[in-house]
C-alpha cells in the first residue's frame, strides 16, 4: 500500500512537473523586404514576439495610458510577415503562474510609452527573455534602434510620438475556468484606466494601427535629408 502510494504521488508530481516546463521563444518578423539585403550586413527592421506556453506576447502602441501588449497565435502576428524563431532557453512555470507574471509586466509597458528608438517592442521580448531565462535576445533584432540611438537624425522627430487614434480591446482573463473575454475601453474610460486595464492583455486587432504606424515610420526614413546617405554608410 506505501509503495503504491508513493508511486502515484511521483507520477502526479512527474506529471506536474511536465506541464510547468516549456520552451521560451523569440518570433522574428520582418517589417520591410529590405531585410533580405541588410540581414547580410547584420542590420534589419523587425518586429519580434515572446511565445511560452503556446501564446505569443508582444508589445504595441496606442494613445492611452494602459496596457500595449497583447497576445497572438505563434508566428502570425497580424501585419507582418514571420522570419525566424530563436529558442531562448526552458523554463518552469505553469500557464497560469506565467499568465500572473505577463500581466504584472503588462502593466509596466503602457501603449502611450511605445518609442521606436527606446522603448519599442524589441525591448520589450528583450526584457521578457532576460527576467524568465537571464539571457538576452540576439543583438541583431534591435540593433537599427541603438544605431538610431546614437544617431539622431535617422528618425524624424515627428516620429517618436504614436499617432494611434483608436480604443484598445482588452481580453478578460477568467483565472477559474481558464477563459477569456474581450472588452472596450469607452471614450469615458480612455481617461480614466482602472488597475485591471493596466494589467490586461490587448486584443491583436487592438495594435493593428500601430503595425501600419511602424510601417509608416519607416517609408518616412527617406523624407528626412540626409539620413538615408548616413543609413546606407552606416551599413555598408
Amino acid at each position: 500500500m506505501g509503495s503504491e502510494s508513493s508511486s502515484n504521488s511521483t507520477s502526479e508530481c512527474d506529471g506536474n512537473d511536465k506541464n510547468r516546463e516549456t520552451q521560451v521563444l523569440l518570433n522574428v518578423y520582418d517589417l520591410t523586404p529590405l531585410n533580405n539585403y541588410m540581414s547580410w550586413f547584420g542590420f534589419g527592421i523587425f518586429h519580434s514576439g515572446i511565445e511560452v506556453h503556446g501564446r505569443e506576447y508582444g508589445f504595441g502602441a496606442h494613445d492611452f495610458p494602459a496596457s500595449g501588449v497583447f497576445e497572438v497565435e505563434p508566428r502570425t502576428c497580424p501585419g507582418f510577415v514571420y522570419r525566424c524563431s530563436v529558442p531562448l532557453g526552458r523554463i518552469t512555470m505553469l500557464p497560469s503562474e506565467f499568465r500572473v507574471f505577463i500581466e504584472n509586466v503588462a502593466s509596466e509597458y503602457h501603449g502611450d510609452t511605445y518609442h521606436l528608438i527606446s522603448k519599442n517592442c524589441n525591448h520589450f521580448t528583450d526584457d521578457i527573455s532576460w527576467r524568465l531565462t537571464a539571457k538576452h535576445i540576439p543583438g541583431w533584432v534591435n540593433r537599427l534602434a541603438r544605431l538610431g540611438a546614437l544617431c539622431g537624425c535617422l528618425l524624424p522627430e515627428s516620429l517618436q510620438v504614436s499617432t494611434v487614434k483608436q480604443l484598445p480591446e482588452y481580453h478578460d482573463y477568467s483565472e477559474e475556468d481558464g477563459t477569456e473575454s474581450l472588452s472596450t475601453t469607452t471614450a469615458r474610460e480612455s481617461t480614466e484606466i482602472d488597475d485591471d486595464q493596466e494589467k490586461s492583455l490587448l486584443s491583436p486587432m487592438a495594435v493593428s494601427g500601430d503595425m501600419a504606424f511602424v510601417k509608416e515610420c519607416i517609408m518616412s526614413l527617406e523624407l528626412k535629408d540626409g539620413c538615408l546617405l548616413q543609413f546606407r554608410e552606416a551599413i555598408w
